[in-house]
């Protein structure tokens, strides 16, 4: 009879990995002590874990492994943007990028290899969907990332003070992996990252919206992208299933456990089809029909980063200027998303990795292209 498969540690939050300690006759301050030295150190050798007792050390040599995902690629950008490609198997490969900026560094983790949302501008939803990930493959693109970024910049405290989700995927479809993952990036024995700097993005799955606010509120983005269900139904096609009135709504509760006290809104720029004048109105009268008192959203205004599958462009900066003046005018806490690492196809949209699409997402988006977007703008009110 053949011994079981190692386990892969980074698969466990802290009540995980106590449980697994128990199962080896260990008490809980053990698994804490596997924690730091995983987590906070970046120790895949047991043998270096000298404050383990040697006996704990000879029980995880044969039950366990600390397995980070092989490095298909690295590319770092002219502006210190990383991207990595990582092997997750079976063909797939998913993207991280780390972003360093004077206050902060943030880190861009993928939840799933492709995405099956499919939303237009998104070169990952044209490659389709092959599988979640799982919450190890999560936290090894985090535990790589940072424990690199250490070595190569020589310095011995956190590199990474922020983490999106905001990689390949759509997390909230991948929530059972994703809530652990979380857990550990939050917790003081793990990353120790505040709520506020572990932001979640989705494009509106409302069912799971209301789950992550009971279960591990963090900051919240949601792809807004349209003013109006019209338009919004052809570039995020999960809006047939939960529109902008039932979204919005799921935002507001989401605020009652949130860390921050707004939501923040992702509008991508696209030339002709989101960009007028009409569409900045739609906006204002659509969150504004939400607010209920001081300011519960931020705008934030994604030049899109263009791909040839897509068939869409760029709106040029003039326009995106003049659309966020109309939201600012209006009152609205507006921002214009600063690109980077577009020199080596790393910046919001452009995350395509490997997948092999076991959906046929990416066949289905390539017969929507054959239909232009117009400019969609809602009725005058009354008809």
């Amino acid at each position: 009879m053949s011994a079981a498969p190692a386990v892969n540690l980074l698969e466990f939050d802290l009540d995980g990995l106590a449980a697994f300690c128990e199962r080896l006759g260990e008490k809980r301050f053990r698994a804490t002590q596997l924690f730091r030295w995983i987590h906070q150190r970046g120790a895949s050798d047991f043998s270096q874990m000298s404050d383990l007792a040697k006996s704990l050390r000879g029980k995880l040599e044969g039950a366990a492994q600390i397995t980070a995902l092989p490095v298909i690629t690295q590319n770092i950008s002219q502006d210190g943007t990383v991207k990595w490609l990582f092997d997750v198997g079976a063909g797939d490969a998913v993207e991280a990028v780390f972003i360093p900026e004077d206050d902060r560094g943030t880190l861009c983790v993928s939840s799933q290899a492709g995405c099956a949302v499919g939303c237009r501008f998104c070169s990952t939803g044209h490659q389709g969907f092959s599988r979640n990930l799982t919450t190890g493959e999560i936290l090894a693109q985090l535990w790589f990332a940072e424990h690199f970024l250490r070595k190569h910049l020589g310095v011995a405290e956190r590199v990474i003070s922020n983490v999106v989700m905001m990689g390949m995927g759509e997390p909230l479809q991948n929530y059972a992996a994703l809530v652990p993952a979380l857990r550990v990036m939050l917790d003081d024995h793990g990353y120790g990252l505040s709520r506020r700097r572990v932001t979640v993005s989705t494009s509106g799955v409302v069912p799971m919206m209301d789950r992550l606010g009971q279960d591990c509120p963090v900051a919240l983005a949601v792809s807004l992208h349209a003013p109006n269900d019209a338009l919004r139904d052809k570039l995020v096609p999960l809006n047939r299933k939960y529109p902008l009135a039932e979204l919005m709504e799921a935002c507001q509760r989401y605020l009652a456990h949130a860390p921050r006290d707004f939501i923040t809104f992702e509008y991508c720029m696209l030339d002709g089809v989101n960009d007028q004048p009409e569409h900045a109105r739609e906006l204002i009268a659509l969150v504004e029909r939400y607010r209920t008192d001081g300011v519960w959203c931020k705008l934030n205004l994604i030049p899109f980063n263009p791909f040839p599958a897509s068939g869409l462009k760029r709106s040029p900066a003039p326009q995106v200027s003049a659309f966020a003046k109309l939201l600012l005018d209006a009152g609205l806490v507006t921002t214009v998303r600063k690109t980077r690492g577009d020199d080596i196809d790393a910046a919001c949209g452009q995350l395509a990795g490997d997948v092999k699409d076991r959906t046929r997402v990416g066949q289905r988006i390539a017969l929507q292209r054959q239909v232009p977007l117009q400019v969609v703008a809602a009725p005058p009110e009354g008809n």
